[in-house]
């Protein structure tokens, strides 16, 4: 199997595509400007205390106040509370936290009124992104993830993997561990780390250590709360931290500046797969290029179709996703009804696994397959499920079939379920149904290239159009295009964008950056 990394940074988002056999099955997009990401930690204030949920709402700068339940204040809770004080009563030098002296547990049955007054600072880390109307989700159990290891201020334990089946290599990564851990510090050892050397697993210990320590520094420094003191490696970076593996055969990316950056994060966790990481610099759109626009927009939306004419609808709720199996127009199978329901259903499993990962389903999902009578046909199909969901990365749980015909599956959600809206809102009469003739776009097109040229003075520019158009502008000997740069320059360049609709177009300048160029008094 191979395995590409995708990477489209554009001025608002970056966008990150796992394709597995050129075939779509991870898709992400995280805004530039987004502030609440899993694994950010803030000092933050607790606003309001909620004895009848054992919980309290905390203010760590999200629009809505976050959440906080008393368990998840974990059992070193009291540690972390003293030595908060202590950092904070000595601006000038850094308590060590190897001098921290560690203090009774939490007791799990206690109470958040006994533990917590509001205004009270605490040590927090995101578990949850907002997600719907609800606030980001906190736990003080802090952790910092590395590639092979992570890192637990004030924890005890060296936990490995349940994924490490074998119990000498498991009894090897224990032992290194503790001869190298610092004082005052738990490690989760991840499958990744399996075979691996004590020096590699030492200098990430380092990497991670540090990375407490800026954040340590940050809350001894700043007295403006709340106040984020580490932020989550970006979305690229941390979607490779826990994606890659030797199997992958190219990290495409458009962007210089996050090409550098992950060409040091794969330089520093493999040296030898540096050379995969490539910067992409084709006039077409990078997710064009690798047919990646064209899977989502087929990929998403409510039906989703998969072989011989079958399909899934899948709904959106508030409290769960709901996925409906129909056998559509396929052709029969010459063995009767059941053997046509177990062929669908089978199908549907291997496109429901891939719907998943790429949408990032989580909370319950409830599948309606296609009846079947046989009881070995249901056993089948749960089998053929729980196999398709191994390449899962998020924590899940399978029930076989109901005796409805019913699955339900639980996937983990630590982020709002992806969402692309593949029905596209018309770009020439923004929703009002009615547009120019569409015999006068190309008009519309060279005033703005007039005006680029003549009046903004951009002489080098890319117009992204509909391909359907971009080959409308390209035919003939002497084609619009041609005379448009005879007119203007051979600075003007057509660019065939699938993303666009059919009279949607897009300015960009030399350097890849888009040119505001439309505007909505055009239509009237």
């Amino acid at each position: 199997m191979t395995s590409e990394v995708i990477i489209d940074v554009q001025p608002k988002e970056i966008a990150i595509a796992l394709l597995e056999d050129k075939s779509l099955v991870e898709y992400q997009t995280e805004k530039r400007s987004a502030s609440f990401s899993v694994g950010n930690i803030y000092v933050a204030k607790v606003r309001k205390l909620m004895p009848g949920l054992n919980a309290c709402f905390v203010n760590v700068g999200a629009e809505r106040d976050a959440f906080l339940y008393y368990l998840d204040l974990g059992t070193q809770f009291n540690s972390y509370e003293k030595y908060l004080k202590q950092v904070q009563s000595d601006r000038k030098k850094l308590y060590p936290i190897s001098k921290a002296s560690r203090q009774p547990e939490l007791k799990k049955d206690g109470s958040v009124q006994t533990t917590l007054k509001v205004g009270q600072e605490v040590l927090v880390q995101v578990v949850k992104e907002p997600i719907s109307t609800k606030g980001p989700r906190l736990t003080c159990e802090l952790s910092f993830a590395g590639r092979y290891i992570v890192l637990v201020p004030f924890g005890d334990k060296v936990s490995v993997s349940s994924k490490i089946k074998k119990g000498e290599e498991r009894a090897r990564l224990k032992q290194l561990i503790q001869s190298i851990k610092p004082r005052n510090f738990g490690v989760i050892v991840r499958t990744s780390a399996e075979g691996k050397r004590v020096a590699e697993l030492d200098a990430e210990m380092k990497v991670l250590l540090k990375r407490w320590e800026d954040a340590i520094t940050k809350v001894q420094k700043t007295t403006e709360r709340p106040q984020m003191v580490f932020e989550e490696t970006g979305r690229a970076v941390a979607l490779l931290r826990d994606l890659f593996n030797p199997t992958y055969d190219g990290i495409h990316i458009n962007d210089e500046e996050i090409f550098q950056q992950v060409k040091d994060y794969v330089g520093l966790i493999a040296p030898e797969k540096k050379d995969i990481v490539k910067l992409y610099n084709g006039n077409v759109p990078i997710f064009d290029n690798f047919n990646v626009t064209k899977q989502m927009k087929s990929g998403f939306g409510k039906t989703v179709n998969y072989k011989h004419g079958a399909y899934l609808i899948i709904e959106h709720t508030e409290a769960l996703h709901v996925v409906d199996v129909n056998s559509g127009n396929r052709t029969r199978s010459e063995n009767g009804q059941e053997a046509n329901a177990l062929e669908v259903n089978l199908g549907a499993a291997d496109e429901l696994a891939r719907q998943l990962r790429l949408r990032d389903m989580g909370g319950i999902i409830v599948v309606d397959f296609i009846d079947m009578n046989l009881a070995e046909d249901r056993q089948l199909l749960y089998e053929r499920m729980c196999k398709n969901m191994q390449k899962d990365r998020a924590r899940h749980n399978i029930l076989p079939l109901s005796k409805f015909g019913l699955m339900q599956i639980t996937r983990q959600r630590v982020r709002p379920a992806m969402d692309v809206n593949v029905e596209e809102t018309c770009p020439t009469c923004f929703g009002k149904g009615k547009i120019k003739s569409s015999i006068l776009f190309t008009d519309q097109l060279e005033s703005k290239i007039d005006r680029l040229v003549n009046k903004i003075g951009i002489k080098k520019f890319y117009l992204h159009v509909h391909p359907y158009v971009a080959a409308y502008i390209n035919q003939g000997l002497v084609s619009l295009k041609r005379k448009w740069q005879m007119k203007y320059g051979f600075g003007v360049n057509v660019v065939a964008s699938q993303k666009l609709a059919f009279l949607q177009y897009e300015f960009y300048d030399r350097k890849r950056q888009f040119i505001d160029m439309q505007e909505e008094i055009e239509t009237k």
